[in-house]
């Protein structure tokens, strides 16, 4: 190289350097020189050994993970070779994987030498390479399980829409079928439930439920809690849960012991499940009924009889009185077309002196809870009503309170507050030169 190019000094030399070395060299030639030999002692030549069979070991190792994982084989099947702190090492051919105390299932009597399947649920990597986090108690494992023991659902024919567990106790699966010959439940269950009996031996002797998945939420939650029957499901979409009704003598059932039926039924749906007696129904119902006919009566300055006419036919708040289509209205024959016509007029009066009031009250809602991450002006206003203005004062709220006052999901309710009581934390961190002290 020209003096002053290097671009990888400990590669190369400058020309000029290079001709004293031999003339006839030129630019882009390569120059050789020999090193001293390295003494190796003995000790010194086992460890080198010991370090390059390592190194080909781990190499080895890795290849054959990341040909497992090629294959996107996320069920292992392997023999206990260890237990190490209560975590047991699995091991398949020559892929070995972890299974933590905490992914086992309850109670399971596993010993070294035991065949296993366990779920891979993550790589984690380590100083010896990459290791397979295996799991026992996740619901993916029933899946594949049945998977294995179910031709059908690996042809496509039959489908797991979900699953929800209660490791080492109960399970429920949702299947669906895809050929309108097959039944889903019966092709799941097997010949005198040998398919199901092979998922639950492996899983420790857990009870496993086959539910038939329908895309009607109702219907679904209805066959989830099977096998109590049910007396009505009333359907709230905004906070997406069902009130369940139950039989006095179903009730016990469709809970299940400790609540563990309408949980699995919760997690395998996504909806939240209130379940109740007919008794305990009808108490809720006489109580919403009062609270709307109320509203109804205040709002709309009408009397009680009309008030529970609009409720009979299904209405419960003034938006749907307001802008629900003329023609639905005109068909209560209790009303003629006069009365519709006021009763939607005052609906959306009442509605515009709400949205009013509520700007109102904004005004004097402070920066900080306004710009709070999540709130936006409708629930800043009905803060305000309730005289919530700033954003300790919604730190210094509960759940339930919080939901009580603007009827938003609980989950919501606990995030907003959260991150109003954020800035407690932040003010309690030490400074770093109260560190430093």
């Amino acid at each position: 190289m020209p003096d002053e190019e290097h671009e990888e000094p400990a590669h190369q030399i400058a020309i000029t350097d290079a001709a004293e070395r031999d003339p006839p060299l030129a630019l882009g030639d390569v120059v050789e020189a020999p090193l001293e030999p390295v003494e190796f002692g003995r000790i010194g030549a086992q460890a080198a050994k010991q370090v390059i069979l390592q190194k080909i070991r781990d190499a080895e190792r890795e290849q054959i993970l990341n040909d497992f994982l090629e294959r996107q084989d996320n069920l292992l099947t392997g023999t206990v070779k260890r237990i190490e702190r209560g975590n047991v090492i699995v091991e398949s051919g020559r892929i070995e994987g972890m299974i933590p105390r905490d992914q086992l299932i309850p109670k399971e009597n596993i010993r070294v030498g035991d065949r296993v399947r366990a779920y891979v649920t993550k790589i984690e990597a380590q100083a010896r390479g990459p290791q397979l986090l295996l799991s026992r108690v996740v619901p993916e494992l029933v899946e594949r399980l049945f998977e294995l023991e179910v031709p059908e659902i690996e042809e496509g024919l039959i489908e797991i829409k979900a699953a929800a567990r209660d490791p080492g106790i109960r399970a429920k699966i949702a299947v669906k079928s895809n050929d309108p010959r097959l039944d889903p439940q019966g092709t799941c269950i097997g010949m005198r439930g040998s398919r199901v009996t092979a998922v639950t031996n492996e899983l420790a002797g857990e009870r496993v439920d086959i539910v038939l998945f329908s895309e009607d939420p109702a219907k679904f939650v209805v066959n989830a809690l099977s096998p109590a029957e049910i007396s009505s499901i009333l359907v709230d979409e905004e906070k997406h849960a069902m009130d369940v009704v139950v039989d006095e003598e179903n009730l016990a059932m469709a809970i299940g012991r400790s609540g563990q039926n309408v949980r699995l039924a919760s997690e395998l749906t996504g909806w939240e499940i209130n379940l109740m007696g007919v008794e305990e129904s009808q108490q809720k119902h006489q109580v919403e009924s009062d609270k709307i006919r109320a509203l109804f009566v205040e709002k709309l300055d009408v009397d009680q009889e009309v008030a529970d006419i609009l409720i009979q036919e299904g209405f419960s708040t003034l938006e749907e009185i307001a802008y629900v289509p003329l023609n639905e209205m005109l068909e209560i024959e209790s009303f003629d077309e006069e009365t519709v016509n006021e009763l939607r007029s005052r609906a959306r009066n009442a509605l515009l002196t709400e949205a009013i009031v509520r700007e109102e009250s904004v005004e004097n809602v402070s920066e900080d809870l306004l710009n709070l991450e999540g709130m936006d002006t409708e629930t800043a206003g009905l803060l305000a009503e309730k005289g919530i203005t700033n954003r300790d004062a919604l730190a210094d709220l509960a759940v339930d309170e919080l939901t009580e006052l603007t009827a938003i999901p609980a989950e919501r309710a606990q995030d907003l507050i959260m991150k109003a009581r954020a800035h407690w934390f932040a003010d309690a961190e030490p400074s770093p030169v109260e560190q430093s002290q």
